[in-house]
């Protein structure tokens, strides 16, 4: 299957999932992160802030930066880059371009990213064997994780079902190291994530 229908796909699926589901898949989700060492003594952790049916990130962030994380978002720059900025608690963020909610702190640059000790993306769809990820098409996630360290953890957020034998990739396309479903978080790739 190629990209696009694999992306239509796996969005329809979302958008069949009640919300109350959806909802509580996310608490899952954010429990089983939170419960792994490396989550919990990650200092700067990168982070998005969801939107529409991507599994839930509102209580992750919250619930990170509550734990002492500094937590930093994607600002969407206009050449679709992401810039980062501080999150500082659910009243210092503002709509952004598409309307998702960003940071009002001050632009970190793209480069912030680097110094992450743990980086959690959205994706549509991760390939079980090579930690490739299906992302919404305009390879902002890809520019960002090309400049994550090769040893710090990347995590893709999914729903049950995203977990994948085989996701079609290109070679921009980069991998990440673990995916965290409601059932729990599996490693994907060993190589550089």
């Amino acid at each position: 299957m190629d990209k696009l229908k694999l992306r239509s796909a796996i969005e329809a699926a979302r958008a069949s999932i009640p919300e109350d589901e959806r909802h509580a898949a996310s608490v899952r989700t954010r429990e089983a992160l939170l419960d792994q060492p490396w989550v919990q003594m990650a200092g700067l952790v990168a982070c998005y802030w969801s939107s529409g049916t991507e599994p839930a990130t509102n209580g992750l962030v919250f619930a990170l930066w509550k734990h002492g994380a500094t937590v930093i978002l994607p600002v969407l720059r206009a050449d679709n880059d992401l810039d980062w900025a501080v999150y500082d608690g659910p009243d210092t963020l503002a709509p952004g371009r598409f309307g998702i909610m960003e940071p009002v702190d001050t632009r970190r640059g793209v480069d912030a990213i680097r110094t992450a000790a743990l980086v959690i993306v959205p994706a549509l769809a991760v390939d079980r064997s090579t930690g490739v990820r299906l992302g919404r098409g305009g390879g902002s996630y890809d520019r960002a994780l090309a400049r994550v360290g090769p040893n710090v953890p990347t995590v893709a957020l999914l729903h049950e079902g995203e977990l994948l034998e085989d996701v079609p990739a290109e070679p921009h396309d980069l991998p990440v190291r673990y995916a965290a479903l409601p059932s729990g978080i599996t490693r994907v790739a060993t190589g550089r994530a």
